[in-house]
């Protein structure tokens, strides 16, 4: 693995933290956070440029709060994810089939918290997570934890001899939330993959991607209105199909294409 490649680039990263208006925002700690307990939740996930933050967060200063660890708003994350051989996991998402899986280890890296994770979507779109805590030293080794191997035989239908190290990526995230502590914003920036089994390095460092999750029924709320006024429109994205279609000349990418072409678009 290029060891320089999950560091965070630092010109990118001062960038956002000098921003004017993510400085000028009330910040909240994690214990903050927890107040958000979204038991009906929405998703909805858009794409933009990195160019495009300052304006976007200007618009919405005065109605959210920042979260900071440790004086930080920016919060770096490493995430590796794992498939079998014939990329199942990451074809079911392809084909749209449902009731599928994605299955990673991911470390919080301002807190050197580690869990593996198993994200589902069932076949009425939800999605769920559910998760297990490994030192952070496991990271490369997780699938060898027994208490891990164990969660995924009892949660999946993929037996651990046959996953494999598929895609790592690091990215930062910016977490918002309302001063009414209804919703919840995520600004991911700063995006890089590399492939494991390939050893392909892919770099989409200037495209944010920025999900908002609040009740269902919910009414638009002000950065929903601040995308729009942008033209900033919904669309979905994940990281592991969008970093393994631009990583891994095998892997299936018809459906994709439209999304990958509008990637490079908005970072060029």
């Amino acid at each position: 693995m290029n060891s320089g490649f999950i560091e965070s680039d630092v010109a990118e990263s001062k960038f956002i933290i000098q921003n004017s208006a993510l400085n000028g925002m009330t910040p909240v700690g994690l214990d903050d956070m927890k107040a958000v307990r979204l038991m009906n939740r929405m998703d909805q996930k858009y794409m933009a440029s990195i160019a495009q933050l300052e304006q976007l967060l200007m618009h919405i200063a005065d109605g959210y709060y920042v979260q900071h660890i440790e004086g930080n708003p920016l919060a770096p994350y490493r995430t590796l994810y794992f498939d079998t051989d014939d990329l199942r996991m990451y074809t079911m998402h392809h084909n749209k089939k449902l009731n599928r899986q994605k299955l990673r280890v991911r470390t919080y890296r301002s807190t050197e918290t580690t869990f593996f994770e198993i994200k589902n979507k069932d076949n009425k779109k939800k999605t769920s997570k559910v998760r297990i805590p490994i030192s952070v030293q496991q990271f490369d080794s997780c699938l060898d934890v027994p208490d891990v191997a164990r969660f995924v035989n009892e949660n999946t239908p993929y037996p651990v001899s046959t996953l494999h190290q598929c895609l790592e990526n690091s990215f930062e995230r910016i977490t918002l939330v309302d001063k009414a502590m209804t919703e919840r914003v995520t600004i991911d920036s700063n995006i890089r993959f590399h492939n494991r089994a390939t050893g392909i390095d892919a770099d989409i460092s200037k495209l944010l991607v920025i999900e908002v999750k609040h009740e269902a029924g919910a009414p638009v709320s002000d950065i929903e209105r601040a995308l729009h006024a942008m033209h900033i429109l919904p669309r979905r994205m994940s990281k592991y199909c969008i970093g393994t279609a631009l990583t891994d000349p095998t892997a299936k990418r018809n459906r994709f294409k439209p999304k990958l072409l509008y990637i490079d678009k908005i970072t060029r």
